[in-house]
C-alpha cells in the first residue's frame, strides 16, 4: 500500500492521512476544497486501498470505474443527486460486499444531492453498517446539509503551488517550458495542468490574457471584441481535454463499461474544465493589476515579463479595484453567469480606468 498515492501532485498532508485510514478507515468522508485540485482522483486511490490492498490487478479496476464493490453516485442527467438515488444507495449499502469485506460509495458530486436525497443518506450515515465507507466529495462543507457534513470526518483540499505543480509535470516526462506554463495557467489544478501539458497553445493562452490591460478601452464593443479572443485562446486548450475523454471513453468501451451515466459525467467535466480555464485566465488578469500594485509600493513582481511602462499604467489603488472586479467576475462565472457577457461587462468596466 506504500504506492497507493505515487504521482499525485500536491497534497502529501492530505494523501499521509489518507494513507494511515486505509486500514481501519472511518464509516463516512467528507473530501472539500476547489474544483479540480484532484479530489475524485485521491478518493478512488483511497477506495483501491480500502479495498485492495497491494492487489494492483483490483486497484486498476477500482480505478477504471469496474469493481463490484465501488458504487458511484452522480447527478442523474446534468440535475441533482436525487432521492431515488440516495434511498437506491441505502438499499445497496445494507447489501453484503460482493468480492471482498468492504464496499466503498463515492459521491463525487455531494454538492449537487438535494435535501431530500441527503436525509435518505442521514440515517445510513448515523448508523452504518460495518462493511459500508462512504466518501463524499464536494467543493465546500456549506454546500451540504450540516447533518450530514457533522456525520463525515472532513478533509480539506487547498490550490497546489506552481513549484509543485511544474515539478510533479517534469516528473512525467512534460518539458520544462511548458510545464512551467501549464503549472502557471492551471490555478493550482494538478488534474488541469496535466491535461493541458502536452499542449504548445498553454503559453499563447496566457500571452492572451496579459495583454488584455494593454488593449481595454471604454468602448462597450471592444469588451465583447476581447471577450471573443481570450474565448478562441480557450478553444484549443479545450479540444485537448475533449480528446483526453475521448480516449477514456473508448477505453471503456472496449472493456464493457461505457454508460450513459460515463457520458453525462464526461460533459459536466467538459463545462466545469471550461469555467475553470476562464477563472484561470482572469486570475492571470488579476495577477497583472497585483503586479501593477505591487511594482509602485516596493513590492517583489509575480510576472517578471510584464513590461516595465505597464506597471505605471495605473495608480496602485485603482490596480487593486481592477483586481477586485475580476475577482466579482470570477464569482459571477462560477455562478453559471454566460462567460461572454460577464467578460465584456469586466473589461468595458476596467476599461474605464
Amino acid at each position: 500500500m506504500g504506492r497507493l498515492f505515487e504521482g499525485v501532485i500536491g497534497h502529501a498532508a492530505v494523501t499521509d492521512v489518507l494513507q494511515r485510514d486505509v486500514v481501519e478507515p472511518a464509516h463516512a468522508y467528507l473530501l472539500v476544497g476547489p474544483h479540480g485540485v484532484g479530489k475524485a482522483t485521491i478518493a478512488r486511490r483511497f477506495a483501491a486501498g480500502i479495498l485492495c490492498g497491494d492487489d494492483t490487478q483490483c486497484a486498476s479496476r477500482v480505478l477504471r470505474g469496474l469493481h463490484p464493490d465501488v458504487v458511484l453516485i452522480e447527478p442523474d442527467g446534468r440535475a441533482a443527486i436525487t432521492v431515488e438515488q440516495a434511498r437506491n444507495a441505502v438499499a445497496l449499502a445494507n447489501l453484503a460486499p460482493v468480492e471482498g469485506d468492504r464496499k466503498v460509495f463515492v459521491l463525487e458530486e455531494g454538492g449537487a444531492m438535494n435535501d431530500e436525497a441527503a436525509n435518505a443518506l442521514l440515517k445510513t450515515l448515523e448508523e452504518p453498517t460495518a462493511s459500508t465507507i462512504f466518501v463524499v466529495i464536494a467543493e465546500s462543507e456549506d454546500d451540504l446539509p450540516e447533518t450530514v457534513a457533522s456525520r463525515c470526518r472532513t478533509v480539506v483540499f487547498g490550490r497546489v503551488g506552481e513549484d509543485e505543480i511544474s515539478a510533479g509535470l517534469l516528473n512525467l516526462g512534460v518539458d520544462e517550458e511548458r510545464a512551467k506554463q501549464a503549472a502557471r495557467i492551471s490555478g493550482g489544478r494538478p488534474g488541469l495542468a496535466i491535461s493541458l501539458a502536452t499542449r504548445a497553445d498553454v503559453a499563447a493562452f496566457r500571452n492572451v490574457w496579459m495583454s488584455v490591460p494593454l488593449r481595454l478601452s471604454e468602448h462597450p464593443g471592444d469588451g465583447y471584441r476581447l471577450a471573443d479572443e481570450v474565448a478562441l485562446a480557450a478553444a484549443p486548450l479545450m479540444a485537448a481535454l475533449k480528446e483526453r475523454l475521448e480516449d477514456e471513453a473508448a477505453t471503456l468501451e472496449a472493456e464493457g463499461g461505457l454508460s450513459r451515466a460515463v457520458e453525462q459525467r464526461h460533459a459536466r467535466e467538459l463545462k466545469r474544465a471550461a469555467i475553470a480555464l476562464h477563472v484561470s485566465g482572469l486570475e492571470v488578469l488579476a495577477g497583472f493589476y497585483r503586479d501593477v500594485a505591487a511594482a509602485q509600493l516596493g513590492a517583489p513582481v509575480r510576472n517578471p515579463d510584464i513590461p516595465a511602462p505597464a506597471l505605471t499604467r495605473l495608480r496602485p489603488r485603482q490596480a487593486v479595484r481592477n483586481a477586485h472586479r475580476i475577482l466579482e467576475a470570477i464569482e459571477a462565472i462560477e455562478a453559471n453567469q454566460r462567460p461572454q457577457l460577464a467578460l465584456a461587462a469586466l473589461f468595458a468596466d476596467i476599461g474605464e480606468s
